[in-house]
């Protein structure tokens, strides 16, 4: 039987229907912003997600979760993407991936203990810290994007100094940047959190989001000792539907069997209906939609490097942002704020993912090509 390919899901939205969502992508900002900053695509989600969902709805199916559907469904992904053997029984729901790390971070932590991060990243990883309780330490990434081990071994050092205990969240593939660590790299990584006994809790929310035919390496598949927090959510635009699995290495069964079950009281049920749904139906989707971020990216990296030429990135493997280097392009020293008041474009300053990297911006690309043809028009128009 022959299988019609699935459309760019990219493709299917025009700007003025993606001007009467709601969310706060498209109502943070004035009508004549256009938003490329937060983490929502401009996509719907996969047919078998809306019925899911619709179905659920209509039957009143809108109670407390129950089973383990989704951990199975997760399972069967990840043997299909990555060989990646999940231990479904072992697996945690969580109502999201930031809650499920700090809960994580719990099982070897306490207030006063240290988190290490490696900006830029994710702001939420120090905020969320620190909500908690927990020192933050910081391990800066290479000038590449990618993990220093030099640095994250002087910061482990630091981090256990006085006889605190620590540990390591991980951004795997990392966000801004778009990298994505090897086997090797997270290998070196483990060798170093063992020496300095660091625990590994990993933030993997993008991994679906890699660029086809090049790897995202699953943490706990080579650190043993470390806990994912996975989630369907980024890839298959579900951030309002919410949740998040735990899933330990082969040696962090015991510790997840600790988490609290309350944790797990605040997943919602259509929530997961919607993941599991996404994880066992959706993988032609996601090809397509992987495929579109990829065009995208070289659409971007082609417009750039054109009209923009002082702008500094190139194509990563990993995720749908650009983490774009301005300093040279003639909009000063904050081009976030240039870009909101003079071009009227949204992004994500640099400087709240890393206090050092003001210059920087972070830019969605998950969109259709007139709305990306248009960033880059607004970029050009900034300019002083």
């Amino acid at each position: 039987m022959i299988v019609a390919p699935v459309p760019n899901p990219l493709d299917a939205l025009d700007l003025a229907t993606l001007r009467t969502r709601t969310s706060v992508k498209w109502r943070e900002y004035p009508p004549d912003v256009l938003p490329a900053w937060v983490a929502e695509m401009d996509v719907t989600p996969p047919q078998q997600v809306i019925e899911a969902v619709t179905a659920a709805l209509v039957a009143g199916d809108t109670g407390y979760p129950h089973g383990t559907a989704t951990a199975e469904a997760f399972a069967g992904f990840a043997a299909d993407r990555w060989d990646w053997s999940v231990d479904v029984p072992a697996v945690r729901p969580v109502p999201d991936v930031m809650v499920g790390a700090t809960e994580v971070l719990r099982l070897h932590l306490r207030a006063g203990d240290t988190v290490v991060i490696s900006p830029p990243v994710y702001p939420p990883f120090t905020a969320f810290g620190r909500a908690a309780g927990f020192l933050v330490e910081a391990a800066h990434l290479g000038p590449d994007g990618r993990l220093d081990l030099v640095a994250l071994d002087a910061a482990f050092t630091r981090a256990r100094s006085g006889g605190r205990r620590a540990a390591y969240l991980l951004c795997n593939p990392h966000n801004p940047t778009g990298t994505a660590p090897t086997r090797e790299e997270l290998a070196a990584l483990g060798d170093l959190t063992r020496a300095h006994g660091v625990r590994i809790v990993s933030d993997e929310i993008h991994g679906p989001l890699t660029r086809p035919g090049t790897g995202y390496v699953p943490a706990v598949t080579v650190v043993p000792d470390a806990i994912a927090l996975v989630s369907a959510s980024k890839a298959f635009n579900l951030a309002g539907l919410k949740a998040a699995l735990a899933v330990p290495g082969p040696d962090a069964v015991d510790d997840l069997a600790r988490l609290p079950e309350t944790v797990g009281d605040g997943v919602s049920h259509l929530a997961l209906v919607a993941q599991t749904a996404a994880l066992r139906h959706g993988g032609p989707w996601l090809d397509a939609l992987r495929d579109g971020i990829e065009r995208n990216k070289r659409a971007f990296a082609a417009d750039l490097a054109d009209r923009v030429p002082d702008a500094r990135w190139q194509p990563t493997e990993a995720t749908y942002f650009a983490w774009v280097d301005l300093r040279d392009a003639g909009l000063g020293d904050d081009p976030a704020h240039a870009l909101l008041h003079r071009g009227r474009l949204a992004v994500n300053p640099g400087r709240t993912f890393d206090d050092a990297s003001p210059t920087h911006v972070r830019i969605n690309l998950a969109t259709n090509r007139d709305v990306l043809r248009e960033i880059v028009n607004r970029i050009v128009a900034s300019r002083t």
